[in-house]
């Protein structure tokens, strides 16, 4: 039960010049999944998925002795889209209530990010929540257990949690002062 971190880090990442689990150009010597999965972690999520697909041997390799609170999920279907993460990352949850899910390029969200908003939101199996950046909603996002059958439907090609996000009321949970929530492969 509780809380768990899921890291969206499939991507090829075409646009940054390799597999977005293992695209440098972080300022920390851990391949950004790594890093990205260990602010989940110290913001508050006890354990933390990190869902990946493209070069799965590479970033496994990469990665080596994960921590305990930490477990690589391989999307076979990675190539269709960010869809076919979230709906991994969601299978592998267990028995959680709430999935806190993070995409793995966002270099400025921090640990403070995560820990606010499971401090702010309310969690249980109906919580729908998201950060938002000077107003702006972006990630991550918090999705309870009784929206996760929809979300795994809606789920397709580049569109995760988009839209349930979009006809549903939601917690906005005001970061803009802890990061900007820039996607580091948005130009």
């Amino acid at each position: 039960m509780g809380v768990v971190g899921v890291v969206l880090a499939a991507g090829a990442g075409r646009r940054m010049g390799g597999p977005k689990a293992l695209v440098g150009g972080w300022a920390t010597p851990r391949t950004p999944l790594e890093e990205t999965a260990a602010r989940l972690h110290d913001g508050g999520c006890p354990r933390v998925l990190a869902v990946i697909g493209a070069e799965a041997d590479a970033v496994r390799a990469a990665v080596g002795t994960a921590p305990p609170w930490l477990r690589l999920v391989e999307a076979a279907d990675w190539p269709e889209g960010l869809g076919a993460s979230i709906r991994a990352g969601l299978r592998a949850a267990g028995d959680a209530t709430v999935a806190l899910v993070s995409l793995v390029d966002l270099p400025d969200v921090r640990a403070d990010v995560v820990a606010r908003l499971l401090a702010t939101v309310p969690l249980g199996e109906r919580t729908l929540a998201r950060a938002a950046y000077r107003g702006v909603p972006g990630h991550p996002v918090l999705i309870g257990r009784a929206w996760w059958p929809r979300v795994s439907e809606l789920a397709r090609g580049e569109s995760g949690a988009r839209d349930l996000f979009a006809a549903e009321e939601h917690l906005l949970v005001e970061c803009g002062d802890l990061a900007t929530g820039r996607d580091r492969d948005r130009p």
